[in-house]
């Protein structure tokens, strides 16, 4: 079941920068974790605010058609209040999505143990370290159980153990049926858990498929991910 598709003919800011991306066409299947590769600048991060409507210069298509419009997106730059502790952005995202009370608490507990944070519940997060903050986006995404999980760089601080955790539940999402849609430029660990790829350079897309096809297009049929990427950028793709 198709659970997100996308047909972006340009999108990007205001002024001159109208088109940071162009021609960017993906879909995201139920179980499936579909990696958004490629260098920084590559447009990845302005293809998922695309996706989300947060662009003012947006021309083309998105849509939910699986399981309504329903995503949590984990962004690479944690976005949290002054002054709220961090139950209380639970409990404030809760309340966004109308999440029954004992199916909140029971669930953001859990969450709170995994990742090793049930002791500063009540502490303010904006006074975390990196590592910590990223924690508290990925307990506020996983809280939800969306059909669609948005995650821009998701690697970025996190401990090997939090890496593991993250992991686990994203495996555990797929498991129930929800898509993914990570961005990243860590290619090797990108190789090793995605199941699909969408290479982006210079605003739009320049390869996309599995690694089998990603090789026979790139002409390097036992090359890493990072061969293939690396050739198109040689060949000016």
């Amino acid at each position: 079941m198709q659970l997100l598709s996308v047909n972006i003919n340009h999108a990007g800011y205001s002024g001159n920068n109208a088109e940071i991306i162009k021609n960017v066409v993906l879909s995201v299947k139920s179980g499936e974790l579909l990696g958004l590769i490629g260098p920084n600048g590559a447009g990845k991060s302005t293809t998922l605010k695309a996706i989300m409507g947060l662009l003012p210069e947006t021309n083309g298509k998105v849509e939910f058609p699986g399981r309504g419009r329903s995503y949590a997106y984990i962004p690479e730059q944690p976005v949290l209040y002054e002054g709220l502790t961090l139950w209380e952005h639970l409990e404030l995202a809760a309340a966004a999505y109308e999440i029954e009370r004992g199916v909140f608490v029971s669930r953001a507990e859990d969450l709170l143990r995994l990742f090793r944070l049930m002791e500063v519940k009540h502490q303010i997060p904006t006074t975390f370290s990196k590592g910590m903050q990223q924690k508290v986006m990925l307990i506020l995404g996983f809280l939800l159980e969306p059909a669609v999980y948005v995650v821009d760089e998701p690697f970025i601080g996190l401990d090997p153990r939090g890496t593991r955790d993250f992991m686990a539940l994203l495996n555990q999402a797929r498991s129930k049926g929800a898509g993914v849609l990570m961005s990243t430029h860590v290619l090797d660990t990108a190789e090793k858990i995605c199941d699909t790829f969408v290479l982006m350079n210079a605003g739009t897309i320049v390869a996309q498929g599995n690694l089998s096809e990603i090789r026979a297009q790139c002409q390097l049929f036992e090359g890493s991910l990072f061969d293939c990427f690396d050739k198109i950028l040689e060949n000016g793709q």
